[in-house]
């Protein structure tokens, strides 16, 4: 069967009689029996449920009363609560442990016919950036199976890079659905902080914590964002800001772009990422942008600030896990030890560490030096970044410094792990949206990713600019 590259591609062959949903879900089966045993992307994979609803969406279709996303087959991270199915985050403290209920993004996809394929591997509470950190084994990156494919939302990259779903749904707290889209050569959107329920998302950072789409297209991601984002009552927190029409594209519009010379003079910036960037600079005025150079004098600071304030979040989010109210519970002959061991056990090594620095981050004596700091300085680079874009519509930049790092490369070096997030982490500081093109690969036909950044709630015109960009990019093959 011929590969589809955006849904109403699939739609149209649907309706014309070359297809059906069956068929479908039956060549993403297909492909993740070929692939999932090499690159590990898939958790747990509800392929008998999914050919069910299969026959229901095709037959809405002869009936005329079929969803909007009719026809998209959904892989989603092992973070997000589907009723009766495992969710485990990737952790073994969470081991065989089944959602009582089902999120509302998962849901809103449900309601309009999209299928749900399985739960997809990643870092152990979305924690990481290179999907090492698994308690169910690594996965590996589908353009060089000795490379990782980023993190925290490998598998969900994975998924979508090697054709066993369409659209993947992670969640991206520094750079946890862009980072790895980056890496395997597909589109992840991390929209503006609360823009989508966080309702059924296992809680790593709350203040940071974002849905993102990862997808083959833009129309796509636009699509299941439309259809994802708005307000919800069981989330206080989401925006009551109306969803516009994000699926529909402008043409034509001329937009005023800064790329940041702080991440383009950066000495970890890999040289043919580099170079590809500033090729997009040149191809973006060519076709009439106005690009100027713009720049963030904190930048440096985006990282300590996120990973001081993330994890003294998570330190808090965590403390539910305790061996009583569900998951993993240690033999122990006593309550006290039993807490302890059933912790030590059952989370990996980078979830302790995150843990036990936000734990000494809130402590009495630490709480004013690292926390209230950190707070005053995530206020000053978020009204630095808004300065910025009063005066730009978008912020451009390398997605990532590197391409994708060979397995085991990094692993115990956490401090060169967490710069793989330095030029991603800015837009959850400053809770704005942005998004990782594809933009060609490097010398060892490995992808890289350019990102672009824009105002908060301004999501249409990234989905435009991104369009364009995506174009003139596929006119230049």
């Amino acid at each position: 069967m011929r590969t589809c590259q955006s849904l109403s591609e699939i739609q149209s062959e649907i309706q014309s009689g070359n297809l059906t949903v069956s068929q479908l879900v039956e060549y993403h089966l297909n492909q993740i029996e070929e692939n999932n045993g090499r690159l590990n992307a898939f958790l747990s994979v509800y392929g008998d449920e999914a050919l069910q609803q299969a026959a229901i969406v095709d037959k809405k279709i002869n009936e005329g009363t079929a969803g909007k996303l009719a026809g998209m087959i959904v892989g989603i991270k092992d973070v997000f609560a589907y009723d009766g199915h495992p969710l485990q985050c990737a952790s073994e403290i969470l081991n065989g442990f089944e959602s009582q209920y089902t999120a509302t993004c998962i849901q809103r996809l449900l309601d309009e016919d999209a299928i749900i394929i399985g739960h997809q591997n990643c870092d152990e509470f979305a924690m990481g950036s290179s999907n090492e950190n698994s308690a169910f084994g690594e996965v590996k990156n589908p353009a060089d199976e000795t490379r990782v494919p980023g993190g925290s939302s490998g598998g969900s990259a994975v998924a979508v890079a090697a054709n066993m779903c369409q659209v993947s749904i992670g969640s991206d707290t520094g750079g946890s659905v862009r980072q790895p889209a980056a890496l395997c050569g597909v589109i992840g959107l991390k929209p503006t902080y609360s823009r989508i329920s966080r309702y059924g998302l296992a809680a790593y950072s709350s203040s940071f914590d974002t849905v993102g789409v990862i997808s083959k297209c833009i129309e796509d991601a636009a699509l299941t964002l439309e259809v994802m984002a708005g307000s919800d009552e069981y989330d206080s927190t989401v925006s009551q800001t109306k969803v516009p029409d994000y699926s529909s594209f402008a043409t034509g519009r001329k937009f005023k772009i800064a790329y940041l010379s702080e991440t383009l003079d950066h000495q970890g910036l890999d040289k043919e990422i580099k170079e590809r960037t500033l090729e997009l600079v040149d191809e973006l005025k060519t076709n009439g942008h106005q690009v100027e150079e713009g720049h963030i004098s904190m930048l440096e600071y985006n990282l300590p600030t996120y990973y001081v304030l993330t994890a003294a979040e998570a330190s808090s989010n965590l403390s539910r896990y305790d061996g009583v109210r569900f998951g993993k519970r240690a033999k122990s002959e006593n309550l006290e030890q039993m807490y302890k061991s059933s912790r030590s056990e059952g989370f990996g090594e980078e979830v302790k560490r995150r843990i036990m620095t936000g734990t000494f981050v809130l402590s009495a004596s630490y709480y004013d030096a690292y926390y209230t700091k950190a707070q005053k300085v995530r206020r000053l680079i978020m009204k630095e970044t808004n300065k910025l874009l009063e005066e730009y519509d978008f912020i451009l930049s390398p997605t990532t410094p590197t391409t994708a790092f060979k397995i085991g490369e990094l692993k115990d070096d956490p401090l060169q792990m967490y710069l793989e997030d330095l030029f991603t982490v800015q837009a959850n500081v400053a809770g704005i949206p942005a998004i990782s093109i594809p933009y060609g690969v490097d010398s060892q036909g490995l992808p890289i990713g350019v990102q672009l950044m824009t105002r908060h709630f301004n999501e249409k015109d990234l989905l435009d600019i991104s369009n364009q960009i995506i174009t003139f990019k596929d006119q230049n093959r």
